[in-house]
């Protein structure tokens, strides 16, 4: 579909410019363009997002399908939640990938070709964060929580997956946790890779501090933890850059000598609404702990769904609640993984012992959970419009694949398959 477009007359003279036929004087002209660029920053944000995650996606090998699932009012009143999909052929049960605070589908590049080597892949952007929808989340902590949860299910609904392993890192660690203790019919192993969210908050942390740093905290408490890089505007990118030049050094090998793409992609995912970001400050009691922390909670988790803990060893996350866990769910399988040498972005620092770790765990239990009812498919589950979803850069026709076995759902947009 050709986009509208309006005719600009031509300048008559170096004194004025015309503009839909009013002549504007240069003063004003600057003025114009100066509104004109800072607004283009803001409006095209979401667009510079995709264009960067497709370049960063371009170094896989595997092919992959990119469409947004239609969730429905679920937080908002139209939520969609953008996803990547690989080897949707294969008939071994799915790994669903959840990212953590800030991050979006791209950061998986490293990981994304061994683990669809095995069996189908699916990464999907967060509600609230990357190119998903950025609905408002309640500020209460339990509910912003369960929100969460409830946009993984309607998800796993729509795109009619009985049961899954389900990997989080970080943040993503936190929601899978809750999801598999709401939903265990639906999680065939849980792998939780440096979560976050899991230990007590210590009594005395704040009081042993210094003053200043205690005012400091009550200072930016309020804060949602990202703040700094939207403050800083157009030149967050370029603080992201200099306050963390590991991050580059991270993603390397896999975008070869286009370093500036992945600080562009982060800053990108967090330039606009804080809405998964809110969410996430509801939950957590400081920046390192959750108020609800998952250590008291996940000992409850179904006895037959095995669990796989991934740290880095170099990582701030505390690791002895994966011991906690362990010693608790004395009848189940807790395996914990140490990565010598990676800090909290394990599945980055050391790839390659990473993605052994994820593709282990997924073949060494899968037969480990026997006698599991799950629930039927539900008509609803199996629901498919053929339709077509406008964006304001591109027309994009939705098809029904007949020959997949995990249907696509109405909203959802198909990209062409993309190989290197």
């Amino acid at each position: 579909m050709a986009l509208a477009t309006k005719s600009v007359e031509q300048p008559q003279s170096g004194s004025d410019l015309i503009l839909e036929g009013k002549p504007m004087d240069k003063a004003r002209c600057k003025a114009g363009n100066l509104r004109l660029s800072l607004c283009n920053w803001t409006s095209r944000s979401m667009i510079i997002l995709r264009e960067v995650e497709e370049k960063i996606l371009s170094f896989i090998k595997t092919p992959y399908r990119g469409f947004f699932v239609d969730i429905g009012p679920t937080v908002g009143d139209a939520d969609k939640i953008w996803t990547i999909s690989m080897n949707t052929d294969s008939k071994k049960e799915p790994l669903v990938l959840l990212h953590g605070l800030g991050a979006g589908v791209a950061l998986w590049v490293l990981n994304l070709d061994s683990f669809a080597k095995y069996r189908p892949v699916y990464a999907m952007d967060v509600l609230g964060f990357g190119r998903s929808s950025r609905p408002t989340f309640s500020k209460d902590p339990l509910i912003s929580e369960k929100q969460l949860v409830k946009s993984v299910e309607e998800w796993r609904r729509k795109m009619n997956i009985n049961r899954m392993v389900l990997l989080g890192h970080s943040m993503g660690g936190f929601i899978a946790s809750s999801y598999a203790l709401s939903y265990p019919e639906r999680v065939s192993h849980l792998i939780l890779a440096d979560p976050w969210g899991f230990p007590e908050k210590p009594a005395d942390f704040l009081t042993t501090k210094p003053l200043w740093q205690r005012a400091l905290v009550n200072a930016i408490k309020p804060l949602n933890p990202l703040w700094p890089l939207r403050a800083a505007g157009p030149f967050g990118q370029w603080m992201l850059q200099k306050a963390r030049p590991d991050i580059i050094d991270k993603f390397e090998s896999a975008v070869e000598d286009n370093t500036k793409l992945i600080p562009q992609y982060i800053h990108q995912c967090n330039v606009q609404k804080p809405s998964g970001e809110s969410a996430f400050h509801a939950m957590m009691a400081l920046f390192g702990w959750a108020k609800y922390p998952m250590e008291h909670r996940l000992k409850d988790l179904r006895v037959d769904i095995p669990i796989t803990f991934i740290y880095g060893s170099e990582s701030w996350m505390d690791y002895s609640s994966g011991e906690t866990i362990k010693a608790h769910r004395v009848d189940s399988i807790v395996d914990i993984k140490m990565v010598d040498g990676a800090g909290h972005h394990v599945y980055a620092d050391k790839a390659d012992i990473f993605n052994r770790y994820v593709n282990e765990a997924c073949e060494l239990y899968k037969a480990s959970a026997t006698n599991i009812d799950v629930r039927d498919t539900t008509e609803s589950d199996k629901e498919v419009n053929d339709g077509t979803l406008q964006t304001e850069t591109q027309q994009i026709t939705v098809h029904r694949d007949q020959n997949s076995e995990h249907n696509l759902s109405e909203g959802q947009h198909t990209m062409g398959l993309q190989q290197t």
